[in-house]
């Protein structure tokens, strides 16, 4: 994980400074890509590392400020994609300046603001994220300007594919469109079957596909009788338009190690809806479907999906794609992060609670569906008994901060079995000594001194040091609890055995989102998905609506097993004091083979570092020493942060395209 190969020097003419540099790039897809990036070396020896957008549609671009102490630029790629650096392209000010004031006239202001005061990277965010930064409704012309053919797999080449496509006989224009598809495919190793929900003349065989299979759907049967023996299948729907080259791209990645693969689609709609989906995330699998298609099986997957009964056409598709998210073994599993198909919308909203409820009958799971607002999500069991919960807050001073977060953890949540662990880091207010001696009357409350300078992760160490129960929640002091439930939903989610870190749904008092989840990458190290955005905003294929996999979560509320957290090392306090110590430390975890989740049925208010307010000045200067550590320690995640699509932006924190 250390280091990152930047091996290529890019010489520019004259060495331009104090203007914009426009890199045009181009690879082919691969499984788990990382992004390029870039190494600004400066004329003090000092350097600034990029990370530059992915390129899902085959090219990419980026826009950045080149400094005025510019001494040499270094790129770093994946050598696995074919990179191929097209054009580079040189712009000034003015250019940049005049697009933001078309494109953004209200951050024209700031960004003018930045730049006289010489704020170099305020400066370069704002016209960056003005200029360079895509809505995802304007995906349609977002793509085309970066579509470029792709090196596919050999036609016909590998093991024949068995396509099947449940429909009804109504459905017939849409099953023509989707063939004529198949017939442009680049690869030839497949066969199509066209399983009818009802019997349909032999002259709508041959206007469809002279020499395609038809046949009536066996609701008897199982699906190992449409697949005829074949070792790889894939699954369509009437309307499915795949690229000229997915089934070659697709059936490239399929192996001895991989027996799931998916690409990404985009749905036919005014305008076209991308569903820009991420590696593999069996929660948001189960309870929102984002695998959807293109989407081959294989191996022992496909032959323990063989087995199940048909059931009805209409719900072949959910049933099956329910029941392989369950089945799944996740290192088996691969992503193309590519859009490989056109996929019409369905005309009836499939019932996924119902697909649900059949799936948790079949495993036997003890988890049960429930539905809050229209959404689903699983109630995971609670362990009998329940267990002590050692609740953790870092405080020092600030009365009315840890007042109201003590007031919160004892007397506004429901769980009963916790006890609350105030780590002081050397208060000397004296409301704030007399307050902790009126908490300490309560036999679930302990002060715990820590003298030493502060030193965040050294302080939650020390909280979980002491604790005497088998899950900690690690919450700030600036934290106020909203719902009574939100511990019995963070403890709920920490106690299932493949779980490393819960974390909590965040809101500022406005009510607009401080913590979603943390994407590794964002802003150049990590950060918070969809920051400052609505509260109920309910984010790309629905994942802020679920419980689901993240990289990391923030430590403002984290729940994790005290034997995980003991297992992995507790908090870096040496390399990460202050900050990227929860990031760390979660991903510490996922290399421990424990996922991170995130659930929004945990929902608290954060003020977010009023007690310590943003860095300036040496804790600047301390703040991006941790957060150089941090790159370099965890190079590849910040590239591609499996659970972060790499079309879309990792310089604004809204779900846009760059």
């Amino acid at each position: 994980m250390e280091g990152a190969p930047f091996d290529r020097r890019l010489v520019l003419p004259a060495q331009p400074r104090e203007c914009w540099i426009v890199l045009t790039y181009a690879a082919d897809a691969v499984l788990r890509p990382l992004r390029p990036m870039v190494r600004m070396m400066r004329a003090d020896g000092s350097a600034q590392d990029f990370v530059l957008p992915g390129i899902p549609e085959g090219r990419a671009f980026w826009l950045g400020y080149l400094p005025p102490d510019l001494a040499e630029l270094r790129l770093a790629v994946d050598a696995r994609s074919g990179f191929v650096l097209e054009r580079v392209g040189l712009r000034r000010h003015a250019s940049v300046f005049a697009e933001c004031l078309a494109k953004r006239p209200l951050r024209a202001g700031p960004a003018l603001y930045h730049f006289l005061r010489g704020d170099e990277r305020r400066f370069r965010d704002i016209l960056r994220g003005s200029c360079a930064v895509t809505p995802l409704s304007d995906y349609g012309a977002w793509a085309e300007a970066r579509a470029r053919g792709s090196r596919a797999a050999p036609a016909g080449q590998g093991e024949s594919i068995r396509l099947i496509l449940p429909a009804a006989p109504a459905e017939h224009p849409l099953v023509a469109r989707t063939i004529e598809s198949l017939r442009a495919q680049t690869s030839t190793a497949w066969t199509l079957l066209v399983a009818w929900s009802e019997g349909v003349g032999e002259p709508m065989h041959s206007a469809l596909d002279e020499g395609g299979l038809h046949r009536v759907w066996p609701e008897s049967g199982r699906l190992g009788d449409l697949l005829d023996g074949a070792g790889i299948a894939g699954f369509l729907a009437p309307g499915d338009r795949l690229a000229d080259d997915a089934l070659a791209q697709l059936a490239a990645g399929i192996g001895s190690d991989v027996e799931l693969i998916y690409a990404d689609e985009v749905v036919d709609a005014a305008p076209p809806q991308p569903r820009l989906k991420p590696d593999w995330s069996p929660d948001l699998a189960l309870l929102e479907g984002y695998q959807g298609r293109p989407i081959l099986y294989a191996g022992a997957l496909l032959a323990r999906l063989a087995e199940r009964p048909l059931g009805r056409p209409e719900t072949f598709l959910l049933d099956l794609s329910v029941a392989a998210a369950g089945m799944a073994e996740p290192s088996r599993v691969a992503h193309l992060p590519r859009i490989l198909c056109r996929s019409a919308a369905p005309a009836v909203k499939p019932d996924r609670a119902a697909a649900l409820e059949r799936h948790l009958a079949e495993t036997g799971s003890s988890a049960r569906i429930s539905v809050r607002d229209g959404v689903l999500d699983f109630d995971w069991p609670l362990p009998d008994p329940a267990p002590l919960v050692s609740v953790i807050i870092p405080s020092k001073d600030r009365l009315d901060l840890i007042a109201c977060s003590a007031r919160g953890v004892l007397q506004e949540t429901a769980y009963a079995p916790l006890e609350l662990i105030i780590v002081d880091n050397g208060s000397t207010d004296a409301e704030v000594l007399a307050h902790y001696a009126g908490l300490q009357a309560d036999p679930r409350v302990r002060i715990e001194p820590f003298p030493a300078p502060f030193n965040f992760s050294a302080m939650v160490n020390a909280g979980v040091a002491v604790a005497r129960g088998p899950i900690v929640v690690l919450l700030n002091n600036d934290v106020a609890i909203l719902q009574e439930g939100w511990l019995d939903a963070l403890v709920r989610q920490a106690s299932r055995p493949e779980v490393g870190a819960v974390g909590a749904k965040l809101l500022y008092e406005n009510g607009s989102l401080q913590h979603g989840g943390v994407v590794v990458g964002l802003g150049g190290r990590a950060g918070h998905i969809l920051r400052r955005r609505p509260g109920d905003a309910p984010g790309h294929l629905g994942r802020m609506r679920v419980a689901h996999e993240v990289s990391a979560v923030t430590a403002a509320c984290l729940a994790v097993r005290r034997e995980l957290y003991d297992s992995v090392g507790g908090f870096d306090a040496e390399a990460f004091p202050i900050d990227f110590n929860d990031v760390d430390f979660c991903l510490r975890l996922g290399a421990a083979g424990h996922k991170t989740i995130w659930t929004p049925r945990a929902v608290l208010s954060h003020l977010e570092s009023v007690t310590r307010g943003p860095p300036t000045g040496e804790e600047r200067l301390r703040f991006e020493r941790e957060g150089d550590r941090f790159a370099a320690r965890w190079r590849d995640i910040v590239r591609h942060d499996p659970f972060y699509h790499p079309a879309l932006s990792l310089t604004t924190f809204g779900e846009e395209l760059e």
